[in-house]
């Protein structure tokens, strides 16, 4: 087992914790922030997997953008202090939780994988970049979704402010 073994399930450890504290804290803050965590360690997860644009898109657009955004919502929710009421759904979605888990884990043991020698002909960050911000890329497409996101948190300001 190398040293990129030991990270990658020490990672994978640290993700599943901080989902199941996303789901099972009473405090929404917390909980976001724990949040946060698990998409850091995904993002470290891409990286064991040599998926360095995924891990920096990963970075950027999760932890960056959406967790601030969410943070930024739960602080300006007027009743964030209260916490999350135990809903009567708890049990029932444990139990389809737990389901769907099975049905994940019988479909990973019972598929052939096919394992190949060869590499895959992945893209490098370099290319994939020159493809979204060259000639002819996708940068108007991401500005208007920067700007998209804008509005959006200055909609929720303008909604839960004070009147």
């Amino acid at each position: 087992m190398t040293v990129l073994d030991i990270v990658f399930w020490l990672l994978a450890v640290i993700s599943i914790g901080a989902a199941l504290a996303v789901v099972f804290l009473q405090n929404i803050f917390r909980a976001a922030l724990f949040l946060v965590l698990c998409f850091f360690a995904v993002a470290g997860l891409f990286i064991t997997l040599q998926a360095d644009f995924l891990a920096v898109a990963q970075v950027l657009i999760y932890v960056g953008a959406i967790s601030i955004l969410i943070i930024l919502a739960i602080m300006l929710t007027r009743e964030m202090w209260r916490g999350n009421p135990g809903g009567r759904f708890q049990l029932p979605a444990f139990i389809i939780a737990l389901g769907l888990f099975g049905v994940m884990v019988w479909a990973v043991i019972n598929t052939s994988w096919q394992i190949s020698a060869e590499l895959p002909l992945v893209p490098t960050t370099a290319a994939i970049g020159s493809r979204l911000f060259g000639e002819g890329g996708l940068l108007l497409p991401l500005e208007i979704a920067a700007v998209l996101l804008l509005a959006a948190i200055l909609g929720a300001i303008v909604l839960v402010r004070e009147k």
